[in-house]
C-alpha cells in the first residue's frame, strides 16, 4: 500500500512541476473556458509558436491537457480527469488531520511514548 501511495505522490510531484510555470498556468486558465485553437492561445499570451508548442507538449504529456488536430490548427482542451485527481489531492492535504484518521493520540500510542 505504501508503494502505491508513493507512486501516486510521485505523479502529483510531476504535475506540480508542470504547474510551476507561469505560462502553463495561464494556458490552463484560458482552457477553463473551453476548447481553444492554438492561434487564440498565442494571441492571448503573446508568445511564439515554438514556445506554445513546448508548453502544450508538457501539458499534454502530463495528462492535464489534450490536443486534437483539425486542418492546420490544433485545438486544446483540459483533461478534467487528471485535474480532478489533483484537486482531490489538494483537498486531502488541506483538510484537518482528524478527517484523515490521524490525530495526536494515535501518534502517542504508536511512537511517542
Amino acid at each position: 500500500m505504501r508503494e502505491k501511495r508513493d507512486e501516486l505522490l510521485q505523479e502529483y510531484a510531476q504535475l506540480f512541476k508542470v504547474l510551476s510555470d507561469l505560462n502553463r498556468l495561464k494556458i490552463l486558465s484560458l482552457l477553463t473556458h473551453g476548447e481553444l485553437c492554438a492561434c487564440v492561445i498565442l494571441e492571448e499570451l503573446q508568445i511564439t509558436q515554438p514556445t506554445l508548442s513546448h508548453h502544450m507538449k508538457i501539458l499534454c504529456d502530463s495528462g492535464l491537457a489534450f490536443g486534437r488536430k483539425e486542418g492546420k490548427w490544433i485545438y486544446y482542451s483540459l483533461q478534467n480527469e487528471s485535474l480532478q485527481g489533483l484537486k482531490t489531492f489538494c483537498e486531502e492535504i488541506t483538510s484537518s488531520n482528524e478527517s484523515q484518521g490521524i490525530n495526536e493520540s494515535s501518534c502517542e500510542e504508536a511512537c511517542c511514548k
